[in-house]
């Protein structure tokens, strides 16, 4: 039974608890029993909310029995990315300057998951702030990918990814500033989504790089994302930059797939030196497969692409090192060296040098450095203005065609521990990515294969334009459902059994 549940979609769970077929506590325990099985090898989870999540469980089933009408995701589990703040529940962004920290409050999507009857099994682990590209920068320790433990799951929002992939969760949330849900859907073979910039509220998110950051969902299937995507979007007035308009239909988009008639735009860029052949080979296959379904393929030149990495990451570090400035020490989490005896701007550096990691206090040094006086104009400045031209390269594009594709990531995943000590090259493996975070745009990646040389999956990244987020689900359930049918099962099936 706990196996059988475990493998079921989202929508199936739901679907078979409003029927009566089974219990929210019953699906509940499953994935429980699942996390206490595997998770000491996947390390996906930094806090299991075992009682809470029982206690959400029941009311889903008291609400049943009273004849209540249950949302589409009521009952059905979940990973929290553990960013966002969940009130009685420790929120650590996976940094020691935070360990132990309970916030007063929920965060604007956790009262909307909660509020959707969606039950939170726990907070996942991340790269440090959610600054990295392979979780190895938690300082809590690496999380495994489950198609091969001794490979990264992605990042920052690797425990997320992984957590899915090994059947943890069927449900997950994550958070993009420069490919964080999107890099590790790829390297797990499951799905993930970055909506518009604005699309998800980011109040009671710890903020990174604030207007590049956002929440989305991550999923085993195009049509389980849609359906998270639907609960946790919407206008809130408690996050300034949150878009006052309709949710997209991106629920009517992943049940009626389709690119007949289609134009869809190939990135010139986006291939070439430091692209894995096996990558490349399941993209070019998936542009053709795309060309069967009835779409017309384009290819699309953003020659400002070639600059996204570097604009990104002065912008992004420029932000953070303003965002992160509110760690220290006197108001809450760590506080080193207070023994009466020190100041407060001794207190405050003892605690930062206590509580930051490596690569946090890398961006931090990077990003006051890029900001300070005589310098903004030379480093920050020209950073916007490549923005600008990135965003006019997104929009000339559109005019062309309806979405753009490339791969997700250049290579799959690598070894734990193989890019540790060389940034640039684990910043290389948002290359594809970052483009969309820079435009405000809407993104997804999906499986589309495995690559030859290592059997590793490989992901698929469909972009829309700002506000066309359905179009990711119209094009992604297409692509999905056929798929699907060449391989004979989700490619997830093909996994190394934990």
């Amino acid at each position: 039974m706990t196996t059988e549940l475990i493998k079921l979609t989202a929508a199936e769970i739901a679907e078979k608890i409003a029927a009566g077929e089974v219990t929210a506590v019953e699906v509940t325990e499953a994935h429980l029993a699942r996390i206490e099985a595997v998770d000491e090898k996947v390390h996906a989870f930094l806090h299991v909310d075992r009682e809470g999540a029982l206690k959400q469980a029941r009311a889903v089933d008291e609400k049943r029995a009273r004849g209540e009408k249950l949302g589409p995701l009521a009952g059905v589990p979940l990973a929290l990315k553990d960013i966002f703040t969940t009130e009685g529940i420790p929120t650590t962004v996976g940094s020691k300057i935070l360990e132990g920290w309970i916030p007063p409050y929920d965060a604007t999507l956790t009262k909307r998951l909660k509020d959707a009857d969606v039950v939170i099994l726990g907070k996942t682990n991340m790269d440090e702030f959610a600054m990295g590209s392979s979780t190895e920068n938690s300082a809590y320790g690496p999380t495994g990918n489950p198609w091969d433990l001794t490979k990264i799951p992605g990042g920052s929002g690797g425990g997320s990814s992984a957590a899915l992939a090994a059947y943890e969760a069927p449900l997950a949330i994550g958070t993009d500033t420069g490919g964080s849900i999107r890099q590790p859907a790829a390297v797990t073979g499951t799905v993930g989504v970055k909506p518009t910039y604005g699309a998800v509220s980011r109040y009671g998110m710890v903020a990174f790089s604030s207007s590049l950051d956002q929440g989305g969902p991550c999923a085993r299937t195009v049509l389980d994302a849609a359906l998270l995507h639907e609960v946790i979007a919407g206008h809130d007035p408690l996050d300034s930059t949150s878009i006052d308009a309709p949710v997209p239909p991106v629920v009517e988009a992943a049940r009626n797939g389709s690119v007949a008639g289609m134009r869809v735009g190939v990135v010139k860029q986006f291939r070439g030196e430091g692209y894995q052949a096996g990558v490349l080979q399941r993209f070019d296959e998936s542009v053709e497969l795309l060309r069967e379904l009835g779409a017309e393929i384009v290819e699309v030149d953003c020659p400002s692409f070639d600059l996204a990495l570097a604009a990104y990451y002065l912008i992004a570090p420029s932000e953070c090192s303003s965002n992160l400035a509110r760690f220290d020490g006197l108001r809450y989490g760590l506080r080193a060296g207070d023994d009466g005896t020190r100041s407060a701007e001794d207190v405050t550096a003892l605690t930062r040098e206590a509580g930051f990691g490596p690569e946090v206090k890398r961006r931090v040094m990077l990003g006051t450095y890029a900001l300070s006086s005589g310098y903004y104009d030379a480093y920050y400045g020209s950073a916007q203005k490549v923005r600008t031209l990135i965003t006019r390269d997104f929009e000339k594009a559109f005019e062309q065609v309806d979405v753009m594709v490339s791969p997700t990531t250049p290579t799959t995943a690598f070894a734990i521990g193989e890019r540790a000590d060389d940034p640039m090259a684990m910043y290389l493996a948002d290359l594809c990515t970052i483009p969309t975070n820079l435009a405000g745009n809407a993104a997804m990646s999906l499986p589309c294969g495995l690559a030859p040389e290592d059997g590793l999956p490989v992901g698929l990244q469909i972009i829309a334009p700002a506000m066309k987020d359905e179009r990711l689900y119209k094009v992604g359930a297409a692509v999905e459902a056929a798929f699907t049918a060449r391989w004979g099962h989700p490619l997830l099936e093909e996994a190394p059994a934990l």
